[in-house]
């Protein structure tokens, strides 16, 4: 990231700081116990099936497992040494007892054909061959067929992790074939912590702000956060700050949301019509506006309820914000606004004048305490007749 001679070879932060050991995955505590747990009590099933969204840890928690099972002294705790000749090899990725198959682009029954018979010969070091079979729902057919028996009873040496985004795509079969584990979705906070500890190994300044906005814009996925990192921090050189983010993310700063509000209930529509175009200017499209909108609509609405803040998907600072402006804002008002909101958005595409859509929108959202008003007096009217 920073620091060090030129000619240092650069790594990738998402596979510099791939965990090495079941403590160190984060977010998934409830899947590294099991697995920990199984293995101090022998109890290893021969296949297993790792389920999640992207970048949550499957493969990373298959090798941890790969190697912890083949450590010849493992800790009371279940972990690998890392340090014996085992583990090493697997550390520098010269293991023979690990075989990983990328099932996108290996899906035929040739493919699969293959890694059976290669399966038929024990380990000649350490005590399991460990199978990785990743995005495993891209096989045939035919492919899953010619797997079925191998996966039912395979050699007691043998050990398969099949890992996929996309369970529903799996046959029964294979799922009745498997021990099942579903990967969470990481949390802001995890993301946030992750992040704050490797800006301190490597020395990059970071402020919390622009971290959360990191974790958010990554929606649970830590490859995603750790590779947006990296291109901030050689974008800013080392200093990472809350505008120089929302500038690389191309996220816009909710305070023009704030404002927009505050003009909409006003009922200013010039301010309102002048600030969309400042937007304008500075790069954000119609659509991303409108998108923005919405979501900050949405959680003034859950900023209303004690029930449901925790709900509230925004960066510290403007917490309080959120809070103070959704006690001033009648909810029917939000919720007619997100209404047009969403017509707006749905439209957008087919929109010829994208500019003239966006506004036309603006103009609703100006008036539309106007437009309540009179539906409700014209009710009342229509009551007394």
């Amino acid at each position: 990231m920073s620091g060090g001679v030129i000619m240092d070879k650069f790594i990738v932060s998402a596979r510099k700081y791939r965990p090495q050991l079941f403590d160190t995955v984060v977010g998934q505590g409830h899947i590294t116990t099991t697995l920990k747990n199984a293995i101090k009590q022998n109890q290893l099933a021969h296949a297993f099936l790792f389920c999640g969204p992207r970048g949550v840890g499957k493969t990373t928690c298959a090798r941890i497992l790969a190697k912890t099972i083949n450590c010849e002294n493992a800790t009371p705790d279940g972990e690998a040494c890392n340090e014996c000749s085992s583990c090493v090899s697997f550390n520098h990725g010269s293991s023979l007892n690990i075989h990983e198959l990328d099932a996108a682009s290996n899906n035929s029954v040739d493919d699969i054909r293959t890694l059976v018979d290669q399966v038929r010969f024990a380990p000649q070091a350490g005590q399991y061959k460990v199978y990785i079979i990743d995005e495993v729902h891209m096989l045939s057919s035919a492919a899953f067929n010619a797997f079925l028996k191998t996966l039912e009873e395979p050699p007691s040496y043998a050990i398969f992790i099949l890992a996929t985004t996309e369970k529903h795509k799996i046959l029964p079969t294979i799922l009745s074939r498997c021990q099942i584990f579903d990967f969470k979705r990481i949390t802001t906070n995890d993301t946030v912590e992750h992040l704050e500890g490797i800006c301190s190994k490597e020395g990059v300044h970071a402020d919390k702000a622009s971290l959360q906005l990191i974790a958010q814009k990554s929606e649970g996925c830590m490859r995603d956060a750790l590779s947006i990192m990296d291109k901030i921090v050689s974008f800013s050189n080392g200093e990472v700050s809350y505008n120089s983010t929302l500038e690389h993310l191309n996220i816009l700063d909710e305070d023009y949301y704030f404002r927009l509000m505050d003009y909409m209930q006003q009922q200013d529509l010039a301010s309102a019509m002048l600030l969309f175009d400042d937007i304008n200017r500075k790069g954000f499209e119609g659509d991303l506006v409108l998108n923005g909108m919405a979501a900050f609509i949405r959680n003034l609405l859950v900023s209303k309820d004690e029930k449901v803040v925790a709900l509230l998907d925004t960066v510290e600072s403007f917490r309080e914000k959120y809070l103070n402006a959704a006690k001033q804002i009648p909810t029917p008002l939000l919720i007619s606004a997100l209404n047009i909101l969403n017509e707006s958005e749905i439209n957008y595409r087919s929109a010829r004048n994208k500019r003239l859509h966006v506004e036309l929108t603006l103009i609703k959202l100006c008036y539309l305490q106007q437009a309540m008003q009179l539906s409700l007096d014209e009710n009342s009217v229509s009551k007394k007749n």
